[in-house]
């Protein structure tokens, strides 16, 4: 290609490159980080677990990420306090490792990954997985020490964001998918609650 054709070339290409680069500059100026942080309202789902909610926290931080049409994805890194109480009366293959009648808190750092639909308005729709990986459980609570839950969670969450210029108010439901029940084969335990927080972009 002589230097004559190259010109021609670029020119024709020209107007491609700019709007490539000005849809990229575009969403650059859209994506935004920011903080977050709130209650955690959980229980075990699970016979040997009462129904009761308990209060929890989450503190952490996301990404909004536009992929245009009123769509984007909301990654985030968080860590969740989960809280949850043994039932009274436990099944005999649980038993002997848990107490019965007794508080329970599993710390995991999780990172729910969120398709985004922001309506007219204010408001936002989100739903998508979350991968968590249980950094601590209180083995106090836990006869002899055992590993009671398995170190890894699934879980699928939806619910609403309220997006308040830079402000973020977000209240969503989760239930988890897999069994975290360690001990034993016979029951199954899955992580559920809700999640309120307020977030601050930066």
């Amino acid at each position: 290609m002589d230097f004559v054709s190259e010109i021609l070339f670029m020119k024709r290409k020209l107007p491609f490159l700019v709007a490539v680069l000005f849809l990229a500059q575009a969403s650059f100026a859209q994506f935004t980080i920011g903080v977050k942080g709130g209650v955690n309202l959980t229980k075990i789902d699970g016979k040997s677990f009462s129904d009761e909610f308990k209060t929890g926290y989450h503190l952490g931080g996301f990404a909004n990420i536009p992929i245009g049409g009123g769509l984007g994805i909301q990654p985030e890194v968080l860590f969740n306090q989960y809280k949850t109480r043994t039932a009274d009366n436990l099944s005999g293959a649980v038993q002997p490792a848990l107490d019965g009648n007794t508080d329970i808190k599993l710390n995991y750092l999780t990172v729910p990954v969120l398709l985004t639909y922001r309506l007219a308005g204010l408001l936002s729709l989100q739903a998508g997985p979350q991968f968590g990986v249980l950094i601590d459980q209180n083995k106090n609570l836990v006869q002899n020490g055992q590993e009671a839950f398995k170190k890894g969670d699934f879980s699928m969450l939806g619910g609403v964001q309220v997006n308040l210029l830079k402000l973020k108010l977000t209240g969503r439901y989760f239930v988890g998918l897999n069994n975290i029940n360690d001990l034993t084969s016979q029951e199954k335990w899955k992580n559920q609650g809700w999640q309120l927080s307020v977030g601050l972009g930066l």
